[in-house]
């Protein structure tokens, strides 16, 4: 059974950093492909980044392009996602999931797996 954890949300002031981590285990994770989304109050789901397990390859939305990094460690068998220059609108619960699906995967509906979610608040 896969099981996915987020952690490392918090409270943040606008203009600083978060890293997120997500700590996958039940499977060999080499053939997945992993995903960040977010959503805030009364809004949908959204795609935020993107990597292929095997290769590192990363895909990005445009929201957070050149201000999010998403990696993996093999020998921890955990996603990150580093968040710089963070924005009020980033304020969202952030969720890792993972698929077998092509990459890049960004529709969320199509990622089978996912964690419980971790809150980030970013304050003006």
């Amino acid at each position: 059974q896969v099981q996915l954890v987020e952690s490392g949300g918090g409270l943040v002031q606008a203009g600083g950093s978060l890293r997120l981590s997500c700590a996958a285990s039940g499977r060999t994770f080499s053939s997945y492909v992993m995903g960040w989304f977010r959503q805030a109050p009364g809004k949908e789901r959204e795609f935020v980044a993107t990597i292929r397990w095997n290769d590192r390859r990363t895909h990005y939305a445009d929201s957070v392009k050149d201000r999010f990094t998403i990696s993996r460690d093999n020998t921890k068998n955990t996603l990150y996602l580093q968040m710089n220059s963070l924005k009020p609108d980033d304020t969202a619960v952030y969720y890792c999931a993972a698929t077998v699906n092509t990459f890049p995967t960004i529709t969320a509906r199509t990622y089978r797996y996912w964690g419980q979610g971790t809150q980030v608040t970013v304050s003006s």
